[in-house]
């Protein structure tokens, strides 16, 4: 039993040592890896981004003015050049905030294996632990007591066997850290990786632009010659009619196919009106995203990407589930968004979004009633549905609803601050698609410049519609 106490207390030394270790590298090595990290960023980085955003802002100021202005050939060619130029620099801030998240991703990926690997010896340790903690188990306290010469000897043993199993309650929450730290660090190198694709998404739609707009003012020299009279005579013509207006269809997201604009702007405007979003800002909202391509309504909740669920387990299925509850369709064949894949077929990030406003169950549920009960499950509660109060309605608001599709998107701008000025809206549709963090970032503001453009022309179609 001598062999037994010097066992357990050899087990408890080397466990704390192990354990000591473990805290110092867990505190230490990330720590030192993102200080070192940031300071080469800033270095690269900080400088050009903060002239990028300088000029940017000095643009924007341009532009605005230019747009107050009457509107004749002169005007609208400085519009175009400062369009071009805008372009061309969200392209370099993009380049530089791709550049960036590169970083970023290397240095998750550094710290994720860190920690798998710490994860990996963590569960060994634990194993030879429980060995150990069992062995000692299979003494009795009479066989203890009577293998040792004193009562001193017997609480020393005693002791040691009481370390031993606090190493190993000690050992499992650290484990349990550990694991749960290794998760987030995953999830945020999704997000970062979601981030520069979509970012480089961007820059080749970016390009794209910017040679339609070179085009675009190349035709109108070449029509008009300079000469104001004819670019009247231009515009006119390009003016649509109430029939074509009337043609014309609307895109929708989530699957939804495409509906006539008349009926869209019919949507829009009750939105507005429970809202006081602007109608012209919702729909140019709705056709900006709808526009990109995403693959979107083509997967369903239980459906498998690169060996994962499309919808996240956590944040997003367990509303889905609720939302399919109470609004009675199946969440089994439901179409719903997939997640973003790059060009070799792999994935980042999630699908999962929802309807014509493609949000996502776990935003859907600020607005649509759902919250957590006491017990942790979701639940729906009609007084805070606030999409089906604002539109009067007996039964729980739909995300697969158009109507409740276009409220929510009213909703969410009105609180991202949209309020009918310039700046406001702009900045509401910069928090809609970047969040409110993201919304000041120069690689962002293109989003607020297009959705502003649409929003412009669709306020004249809607005039027009109307016979005004």
């Amino acid at each position: 039993m001598r062999l037994c106490s010097h066992f357990v207390f050899s087990a408890v030394k080397n466990i704390n040592i192990f354990l000591l270790l473990v805290f110092c590298s867990a505190v230490l090595l990330p720590t030192y890896l993102q200080a070192e990290t940031e300071a080469e960023r800033k270095a690269r980085l900080e400088a050009q981004l903060y002239q990028i955003e300088m000029q940017m802002i000095e643009s924007q100021r341009s532009l605005e003015s230019k747009q107050q202005e009457r509107q004749s050939l002169e005007r609208d060619l400085d519009i175009l050049d400062t369009q071009i130029n805008r372009a061309e620099l969200g392209i370099q801030a993009r380049s530089l905030a791709i550049s960036e998240l590169t970083e970023q991703i290397e240095d998750k990926e550094v710290v994720i294996e860190i920690l798998t690997e710490r994860l990996e010896k963590q569960r060994s340790s634990i194993a030879d632990l429980i060995r150990k903690t069992h062995e000692v188990d299979q003494f009795s306290l009479v066989e203890i007591m009577l293998s040792n010469q004193n009562f001193s000897e017997f609480f020393t043993d005693f002791e040691n066997f009481r370390t031993l199993n606090n190493s190993l309650r000690e050992s499992l929450d650290a484990l349990r850290e550990i694991k749960a730290d290794t998760e987030d660090q995953k999830y945020s190198l999704e997000e970062k990786q979601l981030s520069e694709a979509e970012l480089k998404k961007q820059q080749e739609r970016e390009k794209a632009i910017i040679e339609a707009r070179e085009r675009e003012k190349e035709r109108i020299l070449t029509v008009t010659k300079g000469e104001e009279a004819s670019y009247k005579e231009l515009l006119a013509s390009q003016q649509k009619t109430v029939a074509q207006l009337r043609a014309q269809l609307f895109d929708l997201l989530g699957g939804g196919g495409a509906i006539p604009f008349p009926e869209a702007v019919q949507l829009a405007q009750n939105a507005g009106a429970v809202t006081g979003t602007d109608p012209a800002l919702i729909l140019a909202i709705l056709e900006q995203e709808s526009s990109y391509g995403r693959n979107i309504g083509s997967c369903t909740m239980g459906d498998v990407s690169n060996g994962r669920d499309i919808m996240h387990p956590t944040r997003d299925k367990p509303v889905f589930l609720a939302i399919a509850d109470i609004l009675g369709f199946n969440a089994a064949t439901q179409p719903v968004s997939c997640p973003l894949l790059r060009s070799d077929g792999s994935r980042i990030g999630w699908g999962g979004a929802m309807g014509a406003s493609q949000f996502i169950p776990s935003t859907w549920a600020i607005y649509g009633g759902y919250s957590k009960n006491s017990s942790g499950a979701w639940s729906y509660s009609r007084s805070n549905d606030a999409i089906r109060t604002l539109l009067g309605k007996s039964s729980p608001s739909n995300p697969f609803n158009n109507q409740d599709a276009f409220t929510a998107t009213a909703l969410l701008l009105r609180d991202n601050g949209a309020n009918g000025s310039y700046g406001s809206d702009r900045l509401a549709a910069l928090r809609y698609y970047a969040g409110w963090g993201g919304a000041s970032r120069a690689e962002n503001q293109f989003y607020g410049d297009q959705v502003m453009e649409r929003k412009a022309r669709l306020q004249n179609e809607i005039k027009i519609l109307s016979g005004n």
